[in-house]
């Protein structure tokens, strides 16, 4: 009868904080104009309270981090769009290649997205998801990513109107910032020193529109944030 008693009150719990967690995980709905206004305010609250460290990845300031320079210091461009980016002094290519609308990258990247929410009159970026990590996963860039540029074949062999459309598949808001970057031509062995950063806001990714799965999970009102370096650019002067 105890443990009866005792399995009962243990499900309890269970139900409870699975209740609880759901509940944490659910982001109310704001008008459009209001998550815009998120977005933009998330992003500069990201740009105070992270840096890069040596080899130009992101991390978050910490109490006993010893680092005066924050994101908001390295010369932030905002574009009409509301994308933001950062190229990191010292780790730009010379020359490096100029990205063109059609070429074929190789991009070592760490990609997290965000939903910008307000809590206790804070606005913030909040429920990461990773979107992208060649970084801490094979260590080699990805190759020709469909949100930077999807293939005709793709567009042309899909079969409704929404898998037809080039906004299904590429974040317009990346492409426009990763253009302002040039191209190294180096070998997809090489290690890694990241050129910068783009951010995103949910109105220049996929904003409430429907897209491609690529992880699983929706990326209705996600702001995407960017840690990245192009190995090489490989040039098409067409659609292919």
């Amino acid at each position: 009868m105890k443990k009866t008693i005792l399995f009962l009150a243990l499900a309890s719990i269970a139900v409870v904080s699975c209740r609880k967690d759901d509940t944490e995980d659910t982001v109310e709905e704001v008008s459009v104009e209001t998550q815009n206004n998120y977005d933009d305010q998330a992003a500069k609250n990201f740009l105070e309270t992270h840096y890069l460290d040596a080899k130009g990845n992101i991390k978050e300031l910490t109490a006993t981090d010893a680092v005066n320079t924050k994101l908001a210091d390295l010369n932030p461009v905002t574009l009409p769009s509301g994308v933001i980016y950062i190229m990191r002094a010292g780790a730009q290519p010379e020359p490096g290649e100029a990205i063109g609308n059609y070429d074929l990258i190789r991009l070592m990247v760490r990609a997290t997205n965000y939903v910008a929410t307000k809590t206790d009159n804070v606005v913030s970026f909040s429920s990461a998801q990773t979107f992208k990590n060649t970084i801490s996963g094979a260590g080699v860039p990805e190759v020709d990513p469909a949100y930077f540029y999807v293939k005709k074949s793709v567009l042309d062999n899909a079969t409704t109107d929404a898998t037809k459309q080039r906004s299904y598949y590429e974040i317009e808001g990346f492409q426009e910032a990763l253009k302002k970057f040039k191209a190294y031509d180096i070998p997809d062995e090489s290690n890694y020193n990241l050129q910068g950063v783009i951010i995103v806001p949910s109105r220049a990714a996929f904003a409430r529109d429907s897209h491609y799965n690529y992880s699983g999970i929706s990326f209705k009102d996600r702001s995407f944030v960017f840690n990245f370096q192009i190995y090489k650019t490989t040039h098409f002067n067409a659609e292919r």
